[in-house]
């Protein structure tokens, strides 16, 4: 055999042998590239927005003047009262079976 015949053998086994080794070290690399940019640009767009749309007003906690309402004695009072009407029921009036003919 010639020295050329065998360098362009020793060649071949040589580009073999690097592509050998190159395929699973590019496949390596692939796999830590992310394969979602898109989805991942997206995700959680549509729960910022639903967050979003529940907020009545996104300047209110820089309102120095909230809204007013009753005085505390007449809010303590209406709750007290609120709370009372579960523990013991109201007395009905007594209703008639005869209608009165009105």
């Amino acid at each position: 055999m010639s020295s050329h015949a065998l360098n362009k053998g020793m060649d071949m086994a040589s580009r073999t042998t690097r592509w050998i080794l190159a395929a699973p070290a590019a496949a390596a690399l692939l796999g830590c590239v992310s394969g979602t940019p898109n989805y991942d640009r997206e995700f959680g767009k549509a729960l910022r927005a639903n967050l979003a749309s529940q907020v009545l007003d996104p300047a209110a906690g820089a309102n120095t003047d909230p809204a007013a309402g009753i005085d505390g004695q007449a809010a303590r009072a209406a709750h007290e009262q609120y709370q009372h009407s579960y523990s013991r029921p109201q007395a009905e009036p007594a209703r008639s079976l005869i209608g009165t003919g009105k």
